[in-house]
């Protein structure tokens, strides 16, 4: 009587199989690794996402927009007069920060998301406003028009927001060597260098706080567009005869 069959069995090491997910465990983590330096050095280098959480930008940014901010100028690039820059606070332009709700796991991946630039920095120690005068520029409210001066000659400003006059404070201001002279398009809504006087700089923001410029708004997608310097606003204006020292 024959024997019965014996089943077929696998006689394949499982060693090799080992081997393979363990290679393809360290190409997920070559992928990740890499992506990750990546995104980290676009971020220092390139561009850096930012959300806008106030309304003294509108309507040229509203709350709840986000912003890509090239990090060529201040650098290889100038800032210039019209610009959209990010900067950090000069010091006591920005009230206390409200601590938000969190636990350790979220902490966690906001701060890596933070890190390597896929999540927007918020604006605990940033701020967003329109730059008026650049080194050495005299600006001034107003002439009989209401319109701000800048180096002797009136500005029409397009970006302020609907309803918006250009200051309704009176001030000179000459502007300190390497430092900017920055307002909020919503002028009756932001506190800007009109408002910090008194500090250090006469109110005007080191270009060593400019973190960078705003070129495009990326959230939402309805709002998807470019963000062109206004050109002919400062058209007219003269270079600056000189900036006064720190």
């Amino acid at each position: 009587m024959p024997e019965p069959a014996e089943p077929d069995v696998d006689e394949t090491p499982a060693a090799p199989r080992r081997r393979g997910a363990l290679s393809a465990l360290k190409e997920t983590a070559v992928i990740v690794v890499t992506a990750l330096a990546l995104s980290f050095l676009i971020k220092t280098f390139l561009v850096q996402p930012f959300f806008i959480p106030s309304e003294s930008m509108s309507d040229t940014l509203l709350v709840g927009d986000r912003v890509l901010v090239t990090k060529f100028a201040p650098g290889p690039l100038d800032v210039h007069r019209g610009d959209v820059v990010v900067f950090k606070d000069p010091g006591g332009w920005l009230g206390p920060a409200v601590k938000r709700p969190s636990n350790p796991v979220s902490d966690f991946l906001h701060n890596v998301g933070v890190f390597v630039g896929l999540v927007p920095s918020d604006a605990g120690e940033h701020l967003i406003k329109r730059v008026i005068g650049v080194e050495g520029d005299v600006v001034e409210c107003c002439d009989d028009e209401g319109r701000l001066i800048v180096n002797g000659v009136a500005i029409d400003e397009p970006y302020l927001a609907e309803g918006a006059i250009p200051s309704e404070l009176d001030f000179t201001a000459t502007v300190p060597a390497n430092s900017l002279w920055v307002m909020g398009d919503n002028r009756q809504h932001s506190e800007d260098s009109r408002f910090h006087t008194g500090n250090p700089g006469g109110g005007s923001v080191p270009v060593a706080n400019v973190v960078g410029v705003a070129f495009v708004k990326i959230w939402p997608v309805t709002r998807w567009s470019a963000m062109r310097n206004p050109g002919a606003t400062f058209a007219e204006v003269p270079e600056p005869t000189g900036a006064t020292e720190d």
